[in-house]
């Protein structure tokens, strides 16, 4: 067995595992009774409003909160029995809000190398494999047209396409791309959801949580959806089932209308009559 493959199958048949999961803060409870099994091999959506307590889900899967309540067991390893900081080498989370944290002077390809120590800067003087690697992690993401360039410089769609290639520089068995089409136009939505399809169907590809409130951005890759509101799990399951008009207008709390293309779900209020033919 290659040593790929062994990393693939090292930790059974599960990449997450959360059970019986409860946080509370300052007397509010934000999270209650989340129970979410991810499957190796299968990629999840995750979807939820703004302040249904997705953010406070992710801390948690990567280490950063610890539940009041409830296990957690990522990649094999159970929280409270292993050493976060070993395990979040394992886990990419990608998110929006690093982007302020980053040197706006650094060039793309610094960036993308920083992700192999999980640093803010690169201090360290790289390999030329991992150079190489970083590089190739561009090309493979449609930015490697942007070495040699300063992060400040790209647009938004460019600077998550670097984020995402630093990510990968640590080979990540999971990785959370956390609302990574947030503030980009259309075409620049496309363009990342394109390389998002792409990076699931190469070789050695990470278990993906895709965090989101805008069904439309849910490719077909994305066989199974977590639909979480105020703090809890309103559904679980394959994409095709939950993400129709009878579920979401529940999950919502109003109708909404749902327009199915490419296997992607486009949704607007009833009331607008968006879908009318």
């Amino acid at each position: 067995m290659n040593p790929q493959r062994e990393a693939d199958t090292a930790y059974g048949d599960y990449a997450l595992r959360m059970q019986g999961i409860r946080y509370v803060r300052e007397d509010r409870e934000l999270l209650a009774g989340i129970d979410w099994e991810v499957r190796r091999g299968e990629h999840w959506a995750l979807l939820g409003l703004n302040g249904s307590g997705k953010t406070t889900l992710l801390n948690m899967i990567c280490g950063y909160l610890w539940p009041t309540k409830g296990s957690i067991e990522v990649l094999g390893e159970t929280y409270g029995s292993v050493d976060l900081r070993d395990m979040r080498r394992s886990i990419g989370w990608v998110s929006s809000s690093l982007q302020e944290k980053l040197y706006a002077s650094d060039r793309t390809e610094a960036v993308v190398l920083s992700g192999k120590y999980a640093t803010i800067g690169l201090y360290d003087r790289p390999e030329e494999k991992d150079v190489q690697k970083a590089l190739s992690l561009m090309d493979q993401l449609g930015c490697g047209h942007l070495a040699g360039r300063p992060y400040q410089t790209c647009s938004q769609g460019e600077k998550q396409k670097v984020l995402i290639a630093r990510a990968l520089m640590a080979s990540p068995r999971l990785l959370i791309l956390d609302e990574p089409c947030n503030g980009l136009d259309l075409f620049a939505r496309e363009n990342l959801l394109a390389s998002v399809e792409a990076l699931a169907a190469g070789p050695g590809a990470p278990t993906l949580l895709y965090v989101t409130h805008h069904t439309e951005e849910i490719l077909p890759l994305f066989t199974h959806t977590l639909l979480l509101r105020r703090g809890e799990v309103f559904a679980a399951g394959p994409t095709a089932e939950l993400l129709t008009a009878g579920p979401l207008s529940s999950f919502f709390e109003r109708p909404v209308d749902v327009l199915t293309r490419s296997g992607r779900a486009w949704l607007a209020p009833s009331e607008t009559g968006a879908f009318a033919e």
